[in-house]
């Protein structure tokens, strides 16, 4: 597909580019408007033709734990029988806890670990079926009361009886700018993953006492922007940190319900390389 769609798309989603207007530039890019229509499924995510994940070795089951202003909902996986496990924060994109996300959330948790799937829009009534409605929602969170509802989800998993008190987190686009931030704000974090998110401010990047991991798409420009000064500041600051960059890829590409973006090698890689990182960090214990 023409880059310059996919690139459109991205700015659709996150930007306030509305979605009439969405439409009028697709149909000028595509040739005409029965073509955008054609195109339109291929761009946006298709939860039905994804293989949902499930495995016969985790329980999975919907929880709360007190947020800021009332309980947060979220989907907590984790292997069946075992205790002293490392547990993960897994953060969705500027959707919501969709199903792409829950099925993340119980991959990591086959992986060996305790997962907990937060729904940031829990505030708001929770995630909605509705896409452009879930996007509309993110803008309205109040970023500081989220950011707190984020990091007593790290505390909630800390105090787990089955867990060995070392928690990580992992975040995709929205999800992976909160990824730094919390790596900013929580000394005890163990270990961060943010795929292709919004980098914190260099000023802030000292904070960090947790290894960090990023993984960007080449073709993702505007996430990419922040990378030079970012790595500079972990640099300076002399933070453990790996950065990738999957080159001929997009934003997304880790999202495999999205047909024109997802790229099966490049995630198939960060996944190995994120699991990796979070068993050396997370599965001794504290106890």
């Amino acid at each position: 597909m023409d880059q310059k769609i996919i690139t459109l798309y991205d700015q659709y989603t996150h930007s306030q580019l509305n979605r009439k207007d969405f439409m009028k530039k697709l149909a000028i890019l595509a040739g005409s408007t029965a073509l955008a229509m054609t195109i339109l499924p291929m761009l946006e995510n298709n939860y039905a033709a994804a293989a949902e994940f499930n495995s016969d070795d985790i329980d999975v089951e919907n929880i709360t734990y007190a947020g800021v202003d009332g309980e947060i909902k979220a989907v907590l996986a984790k292997p069946k029988g075992k205790k002293n496990l490392g547990s993960v924060v897994v953060i969705h994109e500027n959707r919501g806890l969709n199903p792409h996300i829950i099925d993340v959330t119980k991959r990591v948790a086959s992986e060996g670990f305790i997962a907990l799937g937060i729904d940031a829009l829990s505030p708001l009534g929770g995630t909605p079926t509705d896409e452009d409605k879930g996007r509309e929602l993110i803008g309205k969170l109040d970023p500081n009361k989220n950011l707190q509802n984020y990091l007593k989800g790290l505390d909630y998993l800390r105090n787990r009886k089955d867990g060995n008190g070392k928690v990580g987190c992992i975040g995709f686009c929205w999800g992976g700018g909160m990824a730094n931030k919390l790596a900013v704000n929580d000394p005890k974090l163990n270990a961060a993953v943010a795929y292709y998110g919004a980098q914190p401010a260099t000023a802030e990047v000292g904070k960090i006492k947790s290894s960090i991991m990023l993984h960007y798409g080449g073709l993702d420009e505007r996430i990419n922007a922040g990378i030079p000064a970012y790595e500079q500041a972990l640099k300076d600051n002399k933070i453990d940190y790996k950065l990738y960059i999957y080159e001929g890829v997009n934003h997304a590409f880790n999202n495999n319900t999205s047909p024109t973006r997802y790229n099966e090698a490049a995630a198939k890689l960060a996944w190995q390389r994120t699991m990796d990182l979070f068993k050396n960090k997370l599965a001794t214990l504290s106890r």
